[in-house]
């Protein structure tokens, strides 16, 4: 006998932040699936730019450079959580944007202030177009990009956990020559760079709900998040009705 489907009460905007390796992809599109809501990984998008930047023989440590090229590339976000998918000038740029060329460079090209003013500014109307209410993931998200969210997490882990986690997710060669120690310290050195970037820093919103996943297993963090966005679906519905 199949298990129903869960549903929010109402069209909610959930924005999830927080550092790489706290489960915020894999947790945000089994929400979203669960409950029907969209989905966006804003990552990607930073993930996208810089592939194009990369690609295009774009200097990603001249700040100018990358300024100047920003507004060129297309970059176009599916939200269905079972299949989300990116493109670039019309490309499939899914894998691509995963490399660990792209990995070390995504910092620096996301730290240009008109490359987050673009790239939020199609966040924020994808979210807009989103009736069924959606799930965006990111580091700025409820703070910067949507900070009148209906529901704001920050999920966190301490640093071992979130390497193990992220040393797990590499493949083939990439992970036998990964090693764990190594993983830690390139997540930290990320950490300094989201967090001290002056435009739009990775941040804890003051009214987030912040969910340490260290100790918690994959399902036990998405059942945690559900509850949180019925509750704040809820809320919604209530506020609608009066």
């Amino acid at each position: 006998m199949e298990t129903a489907a869960r549903t929010a009460p109402a069209a909610v905007i959930v924005a999830i932040d927080g550092p790489a390796g706290t489960g915020k992809s894999s947790t945000s599109k089994a929400v979203a699936a669960k409950l029907g809501l969209g989905y966006l990984d804003t990552g990607a998008q930073y993930r996208a730019i810089t592939w194009w930047m990369l690609n295009n023989g774009i200097d990603v440590d001249d700040a100018i450079a990358v300024a100047d090229a920003a507004a060129k590339p297309v970059i176009v976000s599916g939200t269905d959580p079972a299949a989300p998918t990116i493109t670039v000038d019309g490309l499939d740029a899914a894998g691509p944007i995963r490399t660990q060329e792209v990995t070390a460079a995504v910092s620096a090209v996301s730290a240009v202030p008109e490359v987050r003013a673009l790239i939020t500014d199609l966040q924020r109307s994808i979210a807009a177009e989103a009736p069924e209410g959606i799930v965006v993931e990111g580091r700025d998200i409820g703070i910067t990009v949507l900070p009148d969210a209906d529901l704001k997490i920050f999920l966190t882990a301490s640093p071992e956990a979130r390497a193990a986690r992220r040393s797990g997710e590499l493949k083939g060669k990439e992970a036998q020559a990964t090693d764990l120690a190594a993983t830690r310290e390139a997540l930290i050195k990320r950490d300094a760079a989201d967090s001290g970037r002056k435009t739009s820093p990775l941040a804890k919103a003051d009214d987030a709900v912040e969910v340490d996943t260290t100790e918690l297993t994959l399902e036990q963090v998405i059942e945690c998040v559900v509850t949180l966005i019925e509750g704040a679906g809820a809320e919604k519905a209530g506020r609608v009705a009066r």
